[in-house]
């Protein structure tokens, strides 16, 4: 059973994760000037970048439990924000508008793993790991 120290790290995480997600997602998305969902993309761009260096850089470092809670189950699954990508999807799947749907759903998949893939890559070369 988590303790109550697991969940508290976790709503803190959550806590700033979700207030960046609002703020970069509505940056990036008036800044498009686009109906597509741009500010949706770019977040899950970016919090897949940041795991994909943090997944490594906790590999070489000494954090506990609640330390890896607040950055990846809290900041980064309240930053990303795939729950909302998949409305945006089926939103416009249900109106016919396919080619953004796949656009959409394209971009956030290999956007995303490139990002991650990325991450990694830069976190090798600063720590020559």
């Amino acid at each position: 059973m988590m303790n109550l120290g697991i969940f508290i790290a976790v709503g803190i995480g959550g806590f700033l994760g979700a207030i960046f997600r609002f703020t970069i997602s509505g940056w990036i998305q008036k800044s498009s000037g686009s109906l597509f969902p741009f500010g949706t993309l770019g977040v899950n761009i970016l919090g897949s970048f940041i795991i994909g260096f943090l997944f490594l850089y906790f590999q070489h470092i000494n954090l506990s439990i609640h330390q890896k809670a607040i950055f990846v189950t809290g900041l980064l699954g309240a930053l990303t924000t795939f729950s909302t990508f998949s409305w945006e999807t089926l939103f416009m799947i249900q109106e016919g508008l396919w080619g953004k749907a796949v656009g959409n759903i394209g971009l956030n998949i290999f956007l995303c793993l490139g990002a991650t893939f990325l991450g990694m890559i830069i976190f090798k070369k600063i720590y020559g790991v």
